[in-house]
């Protein structure tokens, strides 16, 4: 079985080639823990917005105000196999957290899919222990998918 992608680039000015960003995809989900539930399929949707969408999607489902970097909508019912949600990622905030990380905004970007897809796997950030599992899973994947994909390619295929 395979996950149905569909990525949706909703920024006002930015314009990033979706093809790469479904090799990114597809790449994270060959790797566990992820690959352990995308064999099983499912649908995953990647929604690229601006800061201003996101600040309204954290007030109306997460209470926070203000734009953040990743949600993750899961809707796998109890116990239903598979990868089956939506990620919704702001590229305000990858460049802005990239900049001040000094590095290239993609790798930030590619950090928040890989954030996204294991919260889609069960992980969760909300209790300390819990969160510095998620966090080695996440880095390790962030390096190795890093090492393995051309991140620059999307920096310079960008339209704005």
């Amino acid at each position: 079985m395979s996950v149905s992608l569909h990525v949706r680039n909703r920024h006002p000015r930015r314009r990033l080639p979706v093809p790469a960003l479904r090799r990114w995809l597809r790449a994270a989900m060959a790797e566990e823990p992820i690959a352990s539930r995308a064999r099983h399929g499912g649908e995953l949707g990647l929604r690229l917005v601006g800061a201003a969408e996101m600040a309204r999607l954290n007030r109306l489902h997460l209470g926070h105000e203000g734009p953040t970097d990743v949600i993750t909508f899961d809707y796998a019912g109890p116990g239903q196999p598979g990868l089956w949600g939506d990620i919704v990622v702001c590229l305000d905030v990858a460049e802005e957290q990239g900049r001040a990380l000094g590095i290239p905004w993609p790798r930030e970007l590619l950090r928040y899919l890989v954030h996204g897809l294991l919260h889609l796997c069960g992980y969760d950030d909300l209790v300390p222990e819990a969160r510095r599992v998620m966090k080695r899973h996440e880095n390790r994947l962030v390096r190795r998918l890093g090492a393995r994909l051309d991140v620059a390619s999307v920096e310079n295929a960008v339209q704005r």
